[in-house]
């Protein structure tokens, strides 16, 4: 379908996408940096957001100075989404645009509690450089990638209300039974309190081992949410190297079978949330 799209067909508005699981130790921050290079592989236009106060994803773009950089920082922007321009948040990378997390984000949790609409103001930011990036910058973005703190909150809630499409690693294990129910009654009640509606739209079963526990994990996720796309991820050491070059596995020459499964993922996605999204220019 995508490959048949003409060079002047684009999409009135990106879609947004928030990677997410409260578990820590997912491989949430490798699923969002590898999802973001994918679509960026398939000719889309990416910002990639880095909620986490970690900053894993940060690093792992080859942006580690921007983690301690002084003031505005994202903190700053969430606290006044209009008032701090983008080139002090959004930096280069040569797959796509970040927006890179800080020290400060340590406090945001805190910070944002004290203001009016707290899990608002990632959906006014995202508007705000979406709407200034044809002003100084000649960007069109097709995709934003949200990747959110490994735990449940303010900071993860304005993930949630600015994307509203989930991209759920979890992995092959019973734990992830408890971990995705309590994802699932959580994410019910933001949508009643804002309404809004927050919507599953792949799966990712990360760092797969050959057991049997792994087989049966598998098999429920299938179950449990039979009309999410469920992705298997194995592990591999590319990864992890890909992570220290400062990129995707898109970007790097080495050749593995797990690019097939982020390119389906990237496609699945692009057919699903692009299709009411485009505009043909007169």
């Amino acid at each position: 379908m995508w490959a048949e799209l003409k060079s002047h067909e684009r999409m009135a508005e990106p879609a947004r996408l928030c990677v997410t699981n409260q578990k820590g130790g997912v491989g949430k921050t490798t699923v969002a940096i590898n999802l973001a290079g994918a679509l960026n592989d398939r000719g889309r236009d990416v910002l990639f957001v880095d909620l986490d106060p970690q900053g894993n994803a940060t690093e792992g773009l080859g942006l580690l100075e921007a983690y301690d950089a002084e003031p505005p920082t994202l903190l700053d922007a969430l606290v006044d989404p209009e008032g701090v321009p983008r080139e002090e948040i959004v930096y280069d990378h040569e797959e796509m645009d970040v927006v890179a997390s800080n020290v400060d984000m340590n406090a945001a949790a805190s910070t944002l509690a004290a203001e009016d609409d707290a899990e608002l103001r990632l959906d006014r930011l995202l508007t705000s450089l979406e709407s200034d990036a044809g002003a100084d910058v000649d960007v069109d973005y097709d995709f934003v990638v949200v990747d959110c703190p490994p735990h449940l909150g303010a900071v993860t809630d304005n993930g949630l209300v600015a994307a509203q499409n989930l991209v759920i690693p979890a992995l092959a294990e019973p734990t992830s039974k408890r971990s995705l129910e309590l994802l699932f009654d959580y994410v019910g009640a933001l949508e009643m309190d804002h309404d809004v509606e927050i919507e599953p739209q792949a799966l990712v079963a990360n760092r797969i081992e050959n057991t049997n526990a792994a087989d049966e994990m598998l098999e429920w996720f299938e179950d449990a949410l039979p009309e999410t796309p469920l992705y298997r991820v194995r592990k591999r050491v590319a990864f992890q190297r890909a992570f220290s070059a400062g990129s995707s596995i898109f970007a790097v020459e080495e050749e593995n079978d797990m690019r097939e499964v982020f390119a389906s993922m990237a496609e699945t996605l692009d057919e699903r949330l692009t299709s009411t999204r485009l505009e043909v220019s007169a």
